[in-house]
C-alpha cells in the first residue's frame, strides 16, 4: 500500500506532465532513474531537454515549510543535474542537438483545487553543460 504522501507526489507528477502538454511541451519521458538518481519528468521545448523536478504539498504543509520549490536546495540540485548528464550520455545519439534545461514544477493541493506553477530554468546545472550543446 503507497504512504499518503507517495499518492500525492504521484498525483503532482500527473498534473504537472498534463500542464506541460498542454502548454505546447512534447513529453519524453518520466520517473527516469540513472546511476546517478532519478529524474521526474523529461520534455522538449523547442531546442531544449527540460529536465523536471515536481515538488507537491498540501496547503497545510506549504503553510508550514514554505513554497514546494524550496526543497530543491543546492544538494537537490547537484544530483539532478548529475542525473542528466548520466542521461544525455546514455542517450547522446537521440538528443545532441538539444540544450539542457532545468524547471521546477510546484504542485500545491488545496481542499478544492490544485495550483501548478511551472518556472523554466529554476536554476541552473553543478556540472558544467548549461545552455551548451554536449556533442
Amino acid at each position: 500500500m503507497k504512504s499518503f504522501h507517495k499518492c500525492l507526489g504521484d498525483e503532482g507528477e500527473k498534473l504537472a506532465e498534463q500542464r506541460l502538454k498542454k502548454d505546447g511541451l512534447l513529453f519524453v519521458a518520466r520517473n527516469v532513474r540513472t546511476l546517478r538518481g532519478e529524474i521526474d519528468l523529461i520534455f522538449l521545448d523547442g531546442d531544449d531537454l527540460a529536465f523536471v523536478e515536481v515538488k507537491t504539498m498540501s496547503a497545510a504543509t506549504e503553510a508550514v515549510y514554505g513554497a514546494p520549490a524550496a526543497k530543491v536546495d543546492r544538494e537537490k540540485q547537484r544530483r539532478i543535474t548529475l542525473a542528466a548528464a548520466h542521461y544525455l550520455n546514455c542517450h547522446r545519439a537521440k538528443f545532441c542537438r538539444y540544450y539542457p534545461r532545468f524547471d521546477v514544477v510546484e504542485v500545491t493541493f488545496f481542499s478544492d483545487r490544485a495550483e501548478v506553477v511551472h518556472t523554466k530554468n529554476a536554476f541552473e546545472e553543478n556540472t558544467g553543460f548549461y545552455k551548451k550543446k554536449l556533442f
